[in-house]
């Protein structure tokens, strides 16, 4: 059997790979008239219903609007990469060469090469038999004539420019054995490998924290400005948007409601769906504004913006918070085994802190430092290898299998994929229901009565219960994921990246549903976010991790109006505004500083 890590590295070497695209005067990309249209065994359902669209040399282009608007289905088309049971109609024109019902060869030809895709989810685009090495060096290759060694120096540069950490080790890594944020970066810097002259981004920074987002952002802007590449920018987060998009184009129910230059669509929206959009988006520091304006008599006028401790607790809804732990850790040290003789990777390193019942603690920090290993340990997914962890009265050090099951009939976790927690051979209805039949032993009327109200409680139809989670939009697949979670109302919920997939206007749902739950069931939360907006609107306190330890931790108005560490400093002033000319200013000075 061959070893492709000698195969690569014993190659001999070759010159630096140069990369160059055939020169182009008209548009990156004219859209017309695009149609999809998916056969649902007994009609045809239009996805997308006729959309026109240009984007020029060095243009960065945002698509909007809610999940299952057609956004990613366009994407897709311009790709080759629908189902079968899709139907495109219309035109795709890149670089002027026609992309509908072109030979399979011809779009082969210019995947990875003339455009590329950042995936929404890394997870279950990349292969997990694979190194994230190989699969880079795989794309090079696809298009590239150079020797393996030169392609994998090219990959090691990439993840270089990405900032994963120790690249030159990580190369070796596959999928599983890095972060969610980690596996985004890898995705863009497979996307980037081949400097493509049309970059379709879906999503590219929903795992990312917000200063490596603010990487990322710049990487795409060399990008555009060094080959005058055109960016389709697919996303949610507003503040992305602000900060990159020269023009946004707003989609609804397939169609295009709104187009326009990025500063006149964010100042003023003609269209009511757009004016919803912009009103759904959550800005940091407007919680604790709107708890201080809507609660006069706990904040005295001179110390508006500041909120203490007590106060703070009572935006859960409760007068005060119950004494009794529910994850109680103290120096608690967690490991990922290492592969043969190489030793184990330390990702928490003497981490104390706790959760009350009835209490929502945030926890932040940049991909890789522990956020989610720890939320993976509280569920019993990953054991402690030193200090003390203690979830719902019972210790998490080397459990067995009874105690394990007693800790899961009591926590609950909405994982950051939803494409590759759920179960691909189950209809989403008996991926809510499972661990109701199975821990609760309900069958028939209650059981199909409980599982369409999980479903209407995260905004989904009942009508979606019999759909597969391929089937749904990656928003969609996230509310499934919530559903399931809440389905046993537990006493403590591990929430990782809970709405990272959703749209502003369905994450402003979610988010309203958590706080309602929360205050109907009193449960616990470790609420695990890079998003900072949606942190102060959940969390009583806040907890931020860097590089695998807690470097702060405190109420929410502490940590975001005065924070301590200098880490902490950083994430705040990398947060986007979700405006373009305020965006454009904090993006000039936070260069200017050096941040």
């Amino acid at each position: 059997m061959i070893d492709l890590k000698t195969l690569l590295r014993g190659a001999p070497a070759s010159d630096d790979i140069t990369i160059e695209h055939e020169k182009f005067d008209g548009p990156t990309l004219a859209v017309s008239d695009l149609k999809v249209d998916f056969w649902t065994g007994k009609e045809w359902f239009g996805a997308v219903r006729g959309i026109d669209f240009t984007l020029g040399k060095g243009e960065v282009l945002a698509i909007v609007g809610e999940s299952g608007s057609g956004k990613s289905t366009a994407a897709m088309a311009m790709l080759g990469l629908l189902p079968q049971n899709a139907r495109v109609t219309g035109s795709i024109a890149l670089r002027g060469n026609e992309l509908v019902g072109a030979k399979p060869s011809v779009v082969r030809g210019v995947r990875g090469n003339d455009v590329a895709m950042i995936f929404q989810e890394p997870m279950t685009a990349l292969n997990p038999v694979y190194t994230i090495g190989f699969q880079i060096s795989e794309v090079i290759r696809s298009h590239r004539n150079v020797t393996p060694k030169a392609a994998l120096a090219r990959a090691i540069e990439l993840l270089t420019m990405v900032e994963i950490p120790d690249p030159q080790t990580r190369v070796d890594s596959y999928p599983h054995q890095l972060s969610g944020g980690q596996r985004q970066r890898a995705m863009i810097a497979m996307a980037l490998a081949n400097e493509p002259g049309l970059l379709i981004a879906d999503e590219p920074t929903t795992a990312l924290d917000v200063t490596v987002q603010a990487e990322i952002l710049e990487l795409m802007r060399d990008l555009r400005d060094r080959i005058d590449a055109g960016i389709l920018l697919i996303t949610h987060d507003m503040g992305v948007v602000a900060d990159i998009a020269d023009r946004v184009m707003v989609m609804k129910d397939g169609q295009v409601v709104e187009s326009g230059p990025a500063t006149q669509v964010f100042a003023s929206p003609r269209d009511p769906y757009t004016v919803k959009l912009l009103d759904s988006v959550p800005h940091l520091g407007e919680h604790l504004e709107t708890f201080a304006d809507e609660n006069p008599e706990q904040v005295a006028p001179e110390d508006r913006g500041t909120v203490d401790a007590d106060t703070a607790t009572s935006r859960s809804g409760e007068s005060g918070k119950s004494d009794t732990r529910v994850l109680e850790m103290r120096d608690t040290i967690i490991e990922y085994p290492g592969r043969g003789s190489s030793s184990g990777f330390r990702a928490v390193d003497g981490v104390s802190l706790h959760i009350n019942a009835s209490e929502v603690l945030g926890l932040v920090g940049e991909s890789g430092s522990g956020k989610s290993t720890i939320g993976r340990a509280v569920v019993g997914l990953l054991p402690p290898v030193g200090g003390e962890m203690e979830v719902v009265g019972e210790s998490m050090i080397k459990p067995d299998n009874a105690r394990l099951r007693r800790i899961r009939d009591d926590v609950a976790i909405v994982f950051q994929d939803p494409g590759s927690s759920l179960n691909p051979r189950f209809p989403i209805g008996e991926s809510i229901g499972e661990p109701l039949r199975l821990k609760r032993k309900m069958r028939g009327d209650a059981l199909n009565k409980r599982v369409e109200e999980l479903l209407e409680a995260v905004s989904l139809s009942t009508s979606m219960r019999n759909r597969y989670p391929h089937e749904l939009s990656g928003g969609q697949r996230q509310r499934v994921g919530i559903a399931r979670a809440l389905a046993l109302e537990p006493k403590l919920l591990v929430a990782d990246e809970p709405t990272s997939a959703l749209d502003v206007s369905v994450q402003a749902t979610v988010l309203e549903l958590f706080a309602s739950l929360q205050r109907e069931y009193g449960f616990a939360c470790l609420f695990i976010s890079h998003d900072l907006a949606v942190v102060e609107q959940v969390s009583d306190r806040i907890a931020v991790m860097h590089h695998g330890k807690l470097v702060e931790v405190g109420t929410t108005d502490q940590v975001l109006n005065h924070p301590q560490d200098d880490y902490t400093k950083r994430l705040l002033a990398a947060v986007p505004v979700p405006d373009p000319t305020a965006q454009r200013s904090k993006r000039e000075e936070r260069l200017a500083a050096g941040a």
